[in-house]
């Protein structure tokens, strides 16, 4: 007998009619504190008394959007989101489901708990009328796929050789150091105040940044020691009015980037340069965007190395508001055939038609111009991964000639999407 055959029936997530043992609902506010430990778990992680308090304070006004399986009166698998605003191509800030606090217990695993878990998120979305478009990490890129979320944002994981690290002549052309006096250091208790106008400043304008709530800055600044990993407690640096800022911590030779926000070219140079320029610490590691400028301030692209990883996962949960979110690169008039099995209400053709006066997609019965998943329209949402790359790479079937390239140049955005934020998505 198979392992299908053996397991349990699963609750009809479309419905909400509960069918088998492990029933899917909101978790109710007594339930939090062991609902927490579960996920914790399934992290690898554990939470004290006060980082459950802290975590409590965080998800309170957005406890009716955790759902929560049980086997009895015990939690055994969890998702849920924030509600943020996620700026789009275009400079667009629009609402998103952050999903976060996703993880299925070690005892229940293999038993289809996270499919409808997942289903009965997105279908509540879908039905209330909320949120039309998802966002998480994963701490597994292969998970989330066929629930119809794509890859629309990697990643840099950086490491920069500060010893090798001489920046070109139009960037001051000297070695890490030189005029720094417009860096300087502010204690930690200080900062937000005079950084959050930066960080609203950027994420207005950059695709992939978030809006950052209280709450959120409180969970930013956060810092146990034993969530350290043996480095120091953070420090912040600005620079100028202030015009930017970088938060970082110091390790074993290393200097841990946390985050880098900068309005101008010359901010963002000086900040660069200082973390470069701190002593006894001959490296800076950080996640970048995949286009970071820093790579472009170096006489040596060597003294940085870089790894990809994938970032930002895009489900589209309603494909046509959704495409109607965003602004497009280039005039676009596009039929697009699309099958969503896991949200099969977007499954059908769409006419998606974007110029100078607005943006259109209704759905149609014209013949189609692009065969395409979900995924993969979530993949190229931000204006990131290529609609012409997945072409290529066959997960795009092009039904009139010249269609993938003039979709691809509408889609396509002027920077690639990246999120600095470490307090957004807890991942699975």
């Amino acid at each position: 007998m198979s392992d299908e055959q053996h397991r349990p029936p699963l609750p009809d997530c479309t419905t909400g009619e509960v069918t088998d043992p492990y029933p899917i609902r909101t978790i109710h506010p007594d339930e939090l504190t062991a609902w927490l430990r579960m996920v914790a778990d399934t992290w690898g992680q554990d939470y004290s008394d006060q980082d459950v308090e802290d975590l409590r304070a965080l998800i309170g006004p957005d406890l009716d959007r955790m759902l929560g399986a049980f086997d009895g009166d015990q939690p055994v698998g969890a998702t849920g989101y924030h509600r943020r605003l996620l700026t789009l191509p275009g400079g667009r800030p629009t609402p998103i489901a952050a999903v976060n606090w996703v993880g299925v217990s070690p005892t229940h695993r293999r038993r289809g708990l996270l499919t409808a878990l997942t289903r009965r998120q997105l279908t509540e979305l879908h039905e209330s009328g909320a949120e039309p478009i998802a966002v998480l990490t994963a701490s597994e890129a292969a998970i989330y796929g066929r629930f119809g979320y794509g890859i629309a944002g990697t990643r840099l994981r950086l490491t920069v050789d500060s010893r090798n690290a001489a920046f070109t002549p139009a960037a001051g052309g000297a070695p890490a150091g030189g005029a720094l006096g417009a860096v300087r250091r502010v204690p930690v208790a200080d900062a937000r105040p005079l950084i959050t106008p930066v960080y609203e400043a950027v994420r207005t304008t950059t695709v992939g940044w978030l809006d950052r709530p209280d709450r959120f800055w409180h969970t930013r600044f956060d810092d146990p020691e034993h969530q350290r990993d043996g480095a120091t407690a953070l420090r912040v640096v600005v620079h100028g009015a202030p015009d930017g800022y970088a938060i970082y911590r110091l390790g074993h030779q290393k200097v841990h980037l946390v985050e880098l926000a900068a309005t101008t070219p010359a901010s963002h140079a000086a900040l660069w340069r200082y973390l470069l320029d701190l002593d006894l610490h001959p490296a800076v590691e950080c996640d970048a965007a995949p286009d970071e400028p820093l790579l472009h301030l170096l006489l040596d692209h060597g003294a940085a190395a870089a790894t990809v990883h994938d970032q930002l996962h895009v489900r589209l949960v309603d494909l046509g508001r959704a495409l109607r979110a965003r602004a497009y690169s280039a005039p676009v008039d596009v039929v697009l055939e699309v099958t969503d099995r896991f949200c099969p209400w977007n499954s059908g053709r769409h006419h998606l038609a974007a110029d100078p006066g607005g943006v259109s997609c209704e759905p149609t019965g014209a013949p189609a111009d692009l065969r395409l998943s979900a995924a993969e329209l979530g993949a190229v949402y931000l204006g990131g991964t290529s609609l012409a790359a997945l072409a290529a790479a066959g997960r795009v079937e092009e039904l009139r000639p010249g269609a993938v390239a003039r979709a691809a140049a509408a889609f396509r955005g002027e920077r690639e999407p990246f999120y600095p934020g470490g307090e957004v998505f807890p991942v699975y």
